[in-house]
C-alpha cells in the first residue's frame, strides 16, 4: 500500500515527467509511462461493476469503504455519512430556474449496486488536467487572499460575482456551455466557498469545465479543493484522498450531454455546497442528489471548520502565453443578456449553521473582472430570468 506522503510524491514525479515530455518531444514516452501506470493503478480502485458510456468514459462501481478518500491520514477511522443531517432545509428551499432546463443524470442505465459508489476511472488526461487546474486554483486563491496585490495573472482570467460575508455555503444554478478551447486551454464556470488568506486559504469549488484533452470540447462536472492555499493540498475531483463519494448515480467528472445554445434552449446545473450543522462536513449536492462530501477533519479551526467568508460565482479561463485566450461562458458579453450570455441565478446563501437559506440582495454580490476588455461580469435583474442573476463571459482573444 502506498502511503499518503508517497502518493503526493508519486503524483508530483509523474507530473514533472509529463511536463518535461510535453516540453521536449525527444524524451521517450516510456520514461514516464511506468510511474504513470503505478499512479493510475493506485488511484483506480478494484471495480465490482463497470460501465462504458457512449462517449468512452469508464465508470466503476467500487466498495464505498475502500475508496481513495480513506487513504488520507485524517480519515483513517472516518465513518461514512450517507446523507447530510440537515438535507430537509435545503430541499424545502429548492428554487430551480423556470427558464433553464435541468440536465438529466443517470443516463446509459448507470446505477451501482448497494454498498458501492460510482467513480469515473482516472486517466492520463485527468492527471494532466489536475496539474493545470492546481495552477488555476492557486492563482485565484492568491488573488482573492491578497486583494490582487502583486499577483502575476499571466494567462489567467476571471469574471465572477463575489459575496464577501460570513456564510455556511450556498446554492446556485449555473447555465452550462461548451466553449471551444485548444488542447492547452481551459474554460470553466463554478461556485466557490472559501475563507482565509495566503497559506491559510481554504476553499471548495464545483461547476462545469471544458478541457479538450478530456473529451474534445464537452463540458464536465468538476470539483476542486485546498486546505492550505494550494501549497501542499489541492485536489481535482477524486484524484487524491479527501472527497468522500456517496452517490451511486453521479460521479465527479461526469459529462453533460445537454448544453445551452446561443439564442436557444438554456440548460442549467443546480449546485449546492453547504456545511452540515452537526458533523461540520461540507456537502456537494447536484440537483437533489447527494454526491458526496469533504469531511471537516480535512480543514482547520481557522479555516472551513467554522464556515466560510466568501462565495464566488462565475467563469474562469486559462491560456498559455502568446495564445489568444478562449471563450468564457457563451463567448458573449453580459450586456447581451438572457439566451445569449452565460449566467448564474437562483443564488441562495446559508447565513446560519442550521442550513436555512436566504436570498441575498443582488447589490451584496460584487462583480469582478481581471481582464474587462475580454471578459466581463455584471449583476442585474432580468425579467426573462427568475431571480436576480450574475451574467458573465466574453469572446476572449487576450494575449500576453
Amino acid at each position: 500500500m502506498v502511503s499518503f506522503d508517497k502518493l503526493q510524491m508519486l503524483t508530483f514525479s509523474v507530473l514533472i515527467l509529463i511536463i518535461v515530455a510535453e516540453s521536449h518531444r525527444k524524451v521517450p514516452v516510456e520514461d514516464n509511462g511506468r510511474e504513470l501506470e503505478r499512479l493510475l493503478n493506485y488511484v483506480n480502485r478494484p471495480a465490482i461493476k463497470s460501465f462504458q458510456t457512449e462517449l468512452g468514459d469508464i465508470l466503476d462501481c467500487i466498495d464505498i469503504n475502500k475508496q481513495l478518500a480513506f487513504d488520507h491520514p485524517m480519515l483513517k477511522t472516518h465513518s461514512v455519512q450517507l446523507r447530510p443531517t440537515n438535507t430537509s432545509k435545503w430541499a424545502i428551499n429548492s428554487n430551480n430556474s423556470k427558464n433553464g432546463g435541468s440536465v438529466p443524470f443517470g443516463q446509459d442505465g448507470i446505477r451501482c449496486p448497494l454498498g458501492t459508489v460510482v467513480v469515473k476511472r482516472i486517466t492520463y488526461e485527468d492527471v494532466i488536467q489536475a496539474h493545470r487546474l492546481k495552477s488555476m486554483g492557486s492563482k485565484y486563491s492568491r488573488y482573492v487572499s491578497s486583494k490582487g496585490n502583486n499577483i502575476d495573472l499571466t494567462g489567467y482570467h476571471f469574471a465572477v460575482g463575489e459575496f464577501k460575508y460570513d456564510n455556511y455555503g450556498g446554492k446556485a444554478n449555473l447555465s452550462i456551455w461548451e466553449p471551444e478551447v485548444s488542447p492547452t486551454q481551459i474554460s470553466s464556470a463554478s461556485m466557490l466557498v472559501a475563507t482565509g488568506n495566503y497559506e491559510h486559504f481554504q476553499s471548495i469549488r464545483a461547476g462545469w469545465i471544458v478541457y479538450q484533452w478530456l473529451n474534445k470540447n464537452h463540458s464536465r462536472l468538476f470539483t476542486y479543493w485546498t486546505a492550505d492555499g494550494f501549497i501542499k493540498t489541492g485536489c481535482f475531483n477524486t484524484l487524491c484522498p479527501g472527497f468522500v463519494q456517496v452517490s451511486t448515480k453521479i460521479p465527479l467528472g461526469y459529462l453533460f450531454n445537454q448544453v445551452s445554445t446561443y439564442g436557444g434552449k438554456q440548460y442549467e446545473i443546480e449546485i449546492s455546497i453547504f456545511q452540515d450543522s452537526k458533523t461540520g462536513d461540507w456537502w456537494l449536492v447536484v440537483f437533489d442528489e447527494n454526491v458526496g462530501y469533504w469531511p471537516k477533519s480535512l480543514f482547520t479551526e481557522d479555516g472551513l471548520v467554522h464556515g466560510a467568508s466568501l462565495i464566488s460565482y462565475g467563469g474562469e479561463v486559462y491560456s498559455p502565453v502568446k495564445e489568444k485566450s478562449p471563450h468564457m461562458g457563451s463567448g458573449h458579453f453580459p450586456i447581451e443578456g438572457y439566451l445569449k450570455a452565460a449566467y448564474v441565478n437562483g443564488i441562495e446563501v446559508a447565513d446560519e449553521i442550521d442550513g436555512k437559506l436566504s436570498k441575498p440582495p443582488i447589490s451584496t454580490v460584487n462583480p469582478l473582472s481581471t481582464t474587462p476588455n475580454c471578459y466581463k461580469a455584471e449583476t442585474k435583474s432580468d425579467s426573462k430570468v427568475p431571480y436576480d442573476a450574475i451574467f458573465y463571459g466574453g469572446p476572449g482573444g487576450c494575449t500576453f
